[in-house]
């Protein structure tokens, strides 16, 4: 039985398509195994969203085709945004890559690994509306917390982003398939669901005619099983009142936004083809932390947009300071192949981008010790997620905290306790993004 090794990279969305091709290949009768140097097939994954996305795909092929040599790897397959952004280029420009699998052929994994172990090297490349929403999946994660993906592509055509032209225009699944799909989550042990898409305040709008967010998370809330509820990627110019009042009602609705504003300057939104401006992101920010009292908001920021001035850079920075948002990223803007942005005048030097990035970063540190030090003594909800052995406590999740962005609660307790389960924690201390508690 010949072994199929896959690293993949990028978003949760991207994670989703590899357990989808995980079980594809596990239904075809290869073995699945985590460990390259015994794979007869290596399959990378990729993200090729920003620069340094590609960076990362690219160290991560290098570093798989070693094993064509020192181990048993007759193949080495590319799949994910980077393959369907660049095609041929990809085999091409990195000789040690076999194969190059476009998203609209993950279908048919399984196929193109067969014939890869015999030799038979092909780039393959499906339409990507062929990118099926509904195959089966293995989780490649925990099994208590699983990300459900609501659909694929985008419609909005912010001018910095590439994501239109790779993944093509917003495909909705109905919301009687990802209902379906979330019990099959929750009876095999899922606890944690995790909402995502491109823009997932924009979900049903091409099914429906409108967005179905709030009719998707509703029946999402039926399912007994689940505990938590978590919504990402959430538009600031599609937050409704109604979202709002359904995330302060339904219990099982973390208190979580995610909400990738990008800038605050309403010149610089503008030139991405965002709306909204300072003035409007504030009263909405006012409106959600009224309606829905001790919400976490988080929000992704880019520096050096082109043209962006040092004024303008300011006043985003002094957006920061005032809003004290409880989880910020930030990134320095990167020009991207095929984007409106890329093409615009007034590119801004890499190290000032970098600069302003950093400002902001070390701004919105100050911001979380802040925000750290207002929980302690407070008891919070947490889902157990290890034990360090290092430190000799448990670690895990508050609902301020969603998997891999954010940080850690880490808690000491007399007993042992099971990892997936939920305990309230009281805090004591903080450390910088962690925090530091004990079982009540």
């Amino acid at each position: 039985m010949a072994k199929v090794s896959m690293v993949s990279l990028g978003c949760p969305k991207n994670q989703v398509d590899a357990e989808m091709m995980l079980y594809s290949l596990k239904e075809a009768g290869f073995e699945l195994s985590v460990a390259e140097a015994e794979a007869d097939v290596i399959i990378i994954n990729t993200c090729g969203f920003i620069e340094d996305a590609k960076k990362e795909a690219i160290e991560n092929i290098l570093e798989a085709s070693k094993y064509k040599t020192e181990g048993k790897c007759k193949a080495l397959i590319v799949t994910g945004c980077l393959a369907e952004r660049y095609k041929d280029d990809v085999t091409e420009e990195i000789p040690e890559v076999d194969v190059c699998v476009g998203i609209g052929s993950n279908k048919d994994i399984a196929e193109i690994v067969k014939k890869a172990i015999k030799g038979e090297f092909k780039n393959t490349y499906g339409e990507k509306d062929a990118l099926d929403l509904n195959m089966p999946r293995i989780l490649g994660g925990v099994p208590y917390s699983a990300y459900l993906k609501i659909g694929d592509g985008c419609d909005n055509c912010c001018t910095y982003c590439a994501i239109p032209k790779i993944r093509g225009r917003m495909r909705s699944r109905s919301i009687e398939d990802c209902v379906d799909e979330a019990k099959k989550l929750a009876k095999n042990g899922v606890k944690e669901l995790i909402v995502v898409a491109q823009d997932t305040t924009a979900y049903g709008t091409d099914l429906y005619g409108e967005p179905k967010l709030c009719e998707l998370l509703s029946e999402l809330c039926k399912i007994k099983e689940l505990h938590w509820i978590r919504t990402l990627y959430t538009y600031p110019e599609r937050i409704t009142d109604r979202f709002l009042e359904l995330l302060a009602k339904e219990e099982k609705l973390v208190k979580y936004l995610d909400i990738p504003i990008q800038h605050s300057n309403g010149d610089i939104l503008r030139r991405m083809n965002r709306k909204g401006n300072e003035d409007t992101l504030r009263a909405l920010i006012e409106k959600i932390r009224n309606t829905v009292p001790g919400i976490t908001i988080r929000t992704t920021l880019i520096t050096g947009f082109p043209g962006e001035t040092e004024k303008q850079f300011e006043e985003l920075h002094r957006f920061v300071k005032d809003i004290k948002f409880d989880r910020l990223g930030c990134f320095a803007y990167s020009a991207e192949d095929g984007t409106v942005a890329g093409e615009m005048p007034d590119q801004i030097e890499d190290q000032i981008k970098i600069d302003r990035m950093e400002h902001i970063m070390e701004t919105q540190m100050t911001v979380s010790e802040e925000n750290n030090k207002k929980k302690k003594d407070t008891v919070c909800e947490v889902l157990i997620e290890g034990y360090d052995d290092y430190i000799k406590c448990y670690f895990g999740r508050a609902t301020w905290d969603a998997p891999e962005i954010d940080g850690k609660v880490f808690f000491l307790t007399p007993k042992p306790l099971k990892i997936g389960d939920f305990v309230n924690v009281k805090i004591f201390d903080t450390i910088e993004y962690d925090l530091m508690g004990e079982v009540v």
